[in-house]
């Protein structure tokens, strides 16, 4: 017999025990489908997370007071570290005083480098904006920023202008709202907000744009926002938070360039001395993704080993169903040896019969994993996601899988002496 014979035999073979075969294709799917559902789920949070944080290209970068906490699972209680003095003092990401207004206009006149400059700061996240009647939940983000924000945070306006250098300067109480805001307080349509005068907080604000839907971000909302001027925010609304500067230049290969000056410019801002550290942080915006998708590491490794830990039960499950079935086809095995058969070819017959089961196994865990995963990318709102380096290493595993759990009873089954396989019970 060929190959082809002994493939069609084994084919044969599995249809015709469908119960014993489903139950084995189900552990070894199931097992498939946690480890490539989960690198699914992975794969559109790096997604969210490139969105999320990389709005401003990569050729941009922000001068902070201390670097972004992006954390899963632990805590922040290892802030503190101790000197060569043996004197307690903080690590360094949350060293430094905040940047104030007069430090980050200050920065922004001496840096003379072709890019663009911003300056923002964060008012807070409890604010109501209302119109006539309507107003919104107590749950509206305010930023103050100037004519760059916009640019820098990935913005676009879908009616209305831009804040201007005079709103800047002046600190009038304009505004930008975020999609959302707008179409909660003009349902007739957003573009009728420009030039209307909304309260937040009770103190007026005149509309000057509207910005284009972002959606949501892990179920935040990006539109659910209000920009004003820093200088209005600062005053009108004072937090206590620190300002934050932002540069995006003009081509990709000077960044490096750029953050360096930056960092002569600030320390000379912060008058600080060649001997002390930087009580600031400068954070280009694509390593911020790259850092949030660095924590999700872990996930991955729980995913392979819960993943691993089913597939190494689903392979004892197959070497038993498979030494079952030697017994149970002695009398069979007996007949093919006294035809002619030889003990290669019925090894191979129960042994392509246990690959067949795993790959069986592994198409409908691959299936369902890459479904169960993209659900969790709908929720997200990202595209439709296949790990297509997994679904490979899973075909490989399942494979692997199927020779080690069959190769025992085909090597047992080859063995079976054909006079006493024919008497057997």
């Amino acid at each position: 017999m060929n190959f082809r014979d002994i493939l069609a035999l084994a084919f044969r073979t599995v249809r015709g025990n469908k119960l014993r075969t489903g139950l084995t294709v189900s552990i070894i799917a199931f097992g498939i489908m946690a480890l490539i559902g989960i690198i699914t789920a992975i794969k559109a949070m790096n997604q969210k997370f490139m969105e999320s944080f990389s709005t401003m290209g990569a050729n941009a970068f922000t001068v902070r007071f201390k670097e972004r906490n992006i954390r899963f699972g632990g805590d922040n209680n290892d802030d503190v570290k101790l000197s060569k003095k043996g004197q307690r003092k903080e690590k360094k990401s949350s060293l430094g005083k905040r940047i104030t207004k007069d430090e980050a206009e200050y920065f922004v006149q001496r840096y003379n480098f072709p890019a663009v400059k911003s300056i923002s700061i964060f008012g807070n996240r409890n604010n109501i904006v209302s119109w006539e009647t309507r107003k919104t939940s107590p749950n509206v983000a305010l930023f103050g920023g100037d004519e760059g924000y916009l640019q820098l945070n990935g913005f676009t306006l879908l009616v209305g202008r831009n804040i201007n250098r005079q709103d800047v300067l002046s600190g009038r109480n304009v505004c930008i709202l975020g999609y959302d805001v707008a179409k909660k307080l003009f349902r007739e349509g957003v573009e009728r907000a420009v030039n209307t005068v909304i309260r937040i907080n009770n103190i007026p604000y005149r509309v000057v744009g509207v910005l284009e839907s972002r959606g949501s971000s892990f179920g935040f909302s990006r539109d659910n926002a209000v920009i004003s001027t820093y200088t209005n925010v600062d005053r009108n609304f004072p937090s206590g938070f620190s300002f934050v500067i932002g540069v995006m230049t003009n081509d990709l290969m000077k960044v490096t360039q750029a953050m360096g000056e930056a960092e002569g410019i600030f320390r000379g801002v912060r008058k600080l001395n060649t001997t002390e550290d930087n009580n600031f942080v400068i954070d280009r915006s694509d390593s911020v993704a790259e850092k949030a998708m660095n924590s999700l590491g872990f996930l991955t490794v729980s995913a392979t080993v819960i993943g691993m830990i089913t597939l190494i039960g689903a392979a004892i499950g197959l070497m038993n169903i498979m030494l079952v079935s030697v017994s149970e086809r002695t009398r069979e095995v007996g007949l093919v040896k006294a035809i002619g058969g030889k003990k290669n070819m019925v090894s191979r017959q129960f042994l392509m019969e246990a690959v067949i089961i795993s790959m069986m196994g592994a198409f409908f865990g691959i299936l369902l994993g890459v479904f169960v995963g993209n659900l969790f990318s709908m929720v997200l709102n990202t595209g439709f996601v296949v790990p297509w380096n997994w679904v490979l290493y899973g075909i490989i595993i399942c494979s692997l899988v199927g020779l080690l759990a069959g190769l025992y009873p085909a090597l047992k089954a080859g063995k079976l002496n054909p006079i006493e396989a024919l008497r057997y019970e």
